[in-house]
């Protein structure tokens, strides 16, 4: 079997696959044009998110039997076509759950504790404790919104800090020994905290707008390592100018590309992203929560797994 590799990833990857017996084809500096030319001839395409796999790209592509996307979400495939071809889809999305769940606890730990803001103050000569007093998690309700692999091991880490720990998810019964599954409505009621970890679908897309967080019946601090398009950045701004949201702490942003490699499209800023990027209570990071030297090795190693078991 052929395969064609649009995204470098870890070296073990090319190492195995050709171990196995796979022919593989490094196809990095490649526009998508000249890979939708010659896609039909291979039999698997290994992706990152450099750009979208599409209805006219899965149309050319007359005899791909899979698609390894070495991340979490799929939302950069046409997955519903895909699968009218008979095209596997694969993703790691347990290769970056500890990642995710370590950056999600430091921005949290890092925002309640005014950590970002207080360390330039004292590189720039000023010392203020009590203007400073941070929060403690023990007692605190965390609510997760999606239960998958991101927001369990997010829980896990949150067990040892004695918080109450909620969950909403649209799959039922899902529950475990580290969070009580509960109604939208009893999570807004209840958290003083609320952390992002549901896949990028058209019903997550905007998820956190007005309607959602004057649904909350007091004030919250609010993590988002997921995706930035679940957020209505100008009402999530509203939100945090009223005091209705705390403090924000975001990996990633509405603005990004679809390849999360830049953010804009253009170089115009946005008038609710410049008031992030002056706001004290927001914490920004490069959408790097799953961007880990280790679990860099874990993704490519599931996705070989995977098409070593299927294939």
């Amino acid at each position: 079997m052929k395969i064609i590799h649009i995204d470098t990833n870890h070296p073990l990857m090319i190492e195995q696959l050709n171990k196995a017996g796979f022919e593989n084809y490094e196809a990095y500096t490649l526009s998508k044009e000249q890979i939708q030319d010659i896609i039909g001839a291979y039999d698997g395409l290994i992706i990152r998110s450099r750009f979208q796999i599409d209805r006219s790209f899965l149309e050319a592509a007359a005899n791909l039997k899979f698609i390894g996307r070495v991340g979490a979400g799929l939302e950069n495939i046409d997955c519903d076509f895909a699968k009218s071809k008979g095209i596997e889809l694969i993703a790691a999305p347990e290769g970056n759950r500890t990642a995710v769940a370590e950056h999600a606890m430091g921005m949290l730990l890092s925002l309640i504790n005014r950590l970002n803001l207080v360390d330039k103050e004292v590189r720039n000569g000023i010392w203020l404790r009590e203007e400073n007093r941070g929060m403690e998690l023990e007692g605190k309700t965390v609510g997760i919104i999606g239960y998958g692999f991101m927001g369990k091991a997010f829980a896990r880490r949150l067990k040892g800090f004695d918080c109450n720990v909620l969950f909403y998810d649209i799959k039922e019964n899902i529950g475990d020994e580290n969070a009580q599954q509960v109604s939208l409505e009893i999570l807004q009621q209840e958290a003083d905290i609320v952390s992002l970890h549901t896949p990028q679908t058209p019903e997550t897309y905007h998820l956190i707008n007005n309607e959602f967080i004057r649904g909350f019946k007091k004030p919250f601090w609010f993590i988002n390592t997921a995706r930035g398009k679940s957020v209505n950045t100008a009402h999530l701004t509203d939100a945090l100018r009223d005091g209705t949201i705390k403090g924000a702490a975001l990996d990633v942003l509405e603005y990004e590309k679809s390849s999360f490699e830049n953010m804009f499209e253009s170089q115009e800023l946005p008038e609710p992203f410049q008031y992030l990027l002056k706001a004290e209570n927001v914490l920004l990071s490069p959408h790097i929560a799953g961007w880990t030297h280790e679990s860099k090795e874990k993704l490519a190693q599931i996705i070989v797994n995977k098409i070593l078991e299927k294939f």
